[in-house]
């Protein structure tokens, strides 16, 4: 949960623009980072939180005090920056020839083996997680992005993509299991296993002497009851 939300939310209530300047201030990082991740550009994503923060502070004008101190406020500027994304797909959709990639510095894939984020040390294997993000179809993506790197719940997700629950965590889990799929990201995390060949060959001799001893010590005892 959003830790300024309570104070936040009664600043815009009484003090619209002191309201909206602590709002920039505490959510403008996170915003930046949901449009990096999802627009793959640096320029495109400043551009794109501007262009947030002018529809969000055009609704906040337009909002009763009562329904500003209402307000979830991640949640809420998410929702703006989605649809703003959405916006500038469709846009660049109408361009031939535009290319779409992803930035990504950190994602955290819950998996109790080494996810993306550990593997992503250096720039081959961080590289590959871009392209493997990037390769995400849009309604993969989105959920991802929002989920992990924005950060909110399922339940937050499920409002702004305005669908049940179990749709939003379908449909991350598909796309966290596509990237781990991936075969470039599958690859280092085989490399960097639990287990290597060493270990698994030492393990196997481990095993095979143990089952040699306890048929040996079966054989003798039928031997001594003869």
């Amino acid at each position: 949960m959003d830790e300024t939300t309570l104070p936040l939310t009664e600043l815009l209530a009484t003090d619209l623009d002191d309201g909206f300047t602590e709002l920039v201030r505490t959510q403008a990082g996170t915003v930046r980072s949901v449009l990096l991740r999802l627009s793959g550009s640096a320029r495109d994503a400043d551009d794109l939180g501007q262009e947030t923060f002018l529809r969000a502070y055009s609704a906040l004008r337009d909002y009763p005090p009562e329904r500003r101190g209402q307000l979830q406020p991640r949640a809420w500027l998410l929702t703006i920056a989605a649809n703003v994304w959405r916006n500038h797909v469709r846009t660049l959709s109408r361009r031939p020839g535009v290319a779409d990639g992803v930035e990504v510095t950190a994602i955290e894939l819950p998996d109790r083996s080494p996810g993306p984020e550990q593997l992503a040390l250096d720039g081959a294997r961080r590289a590959r997680l871009v392209a493997a993000l990037s390769g995400l179809p849009d309604h993969h993506r989105l959920p991802v992005v929002l989920r992990h790197i924005g950060e909110l719940s399922y339940q937050e997700v499920a409002g702004i993509l305005d669908c049940p629950v179990g749709t939003v965590k379908a449909q991350v889990s598909r796309g966290l299991a596509a990237l781990r799929a991936e075969p470039g990201l599958a690859a280092d995390r085989g490399t960097h296993g639990a287990a290597g060949p060493g270990t698994a060959s030492a393990e196997t001799k481990t095993k095979t002497k143990t089952k040699a001893a306890h048929e040996a010590a079966r054989t003798e005892r039928k031997e001594a009851t003869g």
